[in-house]
């Protein structure tokens, strides 16, 4: 991968870990705010890149319906669901209610990044 696919790589990792625990973002938002706006499939290419998934929350990342995007009878599906579970985002066939969960970082959290505080 180039030195520039790498930089948005990190770009699209850097916007998924600070969507907080017990929150989702879409794969559209996720590119908007990492500034590659009407790239959304990119930014699953880049988290199924991503060499260690384990340290970014890619699981709260789904699709602008509000659905998982894995099919249903998957690992990755159930994976998914079991995560986005534990952390208190109520899973509903593979749908979640974007009103209750949608992430809406403040301009301070994009700027500076998430309030030390609350972890």
């Amino acid at each position: 991968m180039s030195a520039a696919g790498k930089k948005r790589v990190q770009r699209i990792r850097d916007v998924v870990t600070r969507i907080p625990l017990g929150k989702v973002a879409s794969y559209g938002m996720v590119a908007d705010l990492a500034g590659y706006p009407r790239h959304a499939r990119f930014v699953g290419r880049a988290l199924g890149e991503s060499s260690d998934g384990r340290c970014v929350p890619w699981h709260r990342v789904i699709n602008a319906q509000g659905r998982i995007a894995f099919p249903r009878d998957s690992e990755c599906f159930a994976e998914q669901s079991q995560r986005l579970s534990s952390e208190g985002v109520t899973v509903v066939t593979g749908r979640i209610d974007m009103t209750e969960f949608s992430w809406q970082p403040s301009l301070d959290e994009m700027l500076w990044g998430p309030d030390p505080v609350a972890f």
